[in-house]
């Protein structure tokens, strides 16, 4: 269970094309390469989803943003300010849980099939240590969507993800698999106008 190995497992099935099963900074998430259509293809075929319901990727940092939108708004910044678990705001715990996915218009350099049908792109900057350390090696976006079925309850701990979901993904990681999940990310839209507006609190 070291993280290290774990990143360089995953980061061998990802470059072939493979999508995983791993822990996110809220629930359990399966993931592929953001840039590969056809990885992406494979985990909407395996929860049984309308590709018409994108999924969210998730980004380490500025440059990765930058990469995928050419215009972002101010008001994006300052929200991810505000929902940052550094030191500085530890003290607010609701920030602490609650990690903010922001929906932003006109993305590019993904993967099409991820794009929503209005032109937008759900995204979460994450710190957390597995996913950082992945996306570092990958030098690319990661897919995260819960390891449910479609429709079906959303996982709170690795015990409760069904085989199937399990038996479906290209490798497992083994990391935090007693840990239960944290809350579901809050939901923001923003527009390059910066019209605002809360999808799921």
């Amino acid at each position: 269970m070291n993280i290290n190995e774990e990143v360089l497992k995953a980061f061998e099935i990802i470059q072939q094309g493979g999508i995983i099963l791993y822990p996110t900074d809220t629930v359990w998430g399966i993931g592929c390469d953001a840039t590969n259509p056809e990885a992406v293809a494979k985990i909407y075929k395996l929860k049984q989803r309308a590709e018409t319901q994108s999924m969210i990727v998730l980004m380490n940092g500025e440059k990765m943003m930058y990469n995928v939108f050419k215009d972002i708004p101010e008001v994006a910044w300052q929200i991810m300010d505000l929902s940052d678990p550094s030191p500085a705001s530890l003290r607010d715990e609701q920030a602490k849980q609650k990690p903010i996915t922001l929906i932003l218009d006109k993305p590019r350099n993904v993967a099409p099939n991820l794009i929503a049908p209005d032109n937008t792109l759900g995204i979460r900057i994450v710190k957390e240590p597995f996913c950082f350390k992945l996306m570092e090696k990958m030098k690319k976006p990661l897919v995260s969507t819960s390891a449910n079925i479609s429709g079906q309850p959303t996982p709170k701990s690795f015990k409760e993800i069904s085989p199937e979901i399990i038996k479906g993904v290209d490798y497992v990681v083994n990391l935090q698999r007693e840990k239960i999940a944290g809350k579901p990310s809050t939901i923001i839209k923003l527009t390059n106008d910066s019209q605002v507006k809360v999808i799921r609190k």
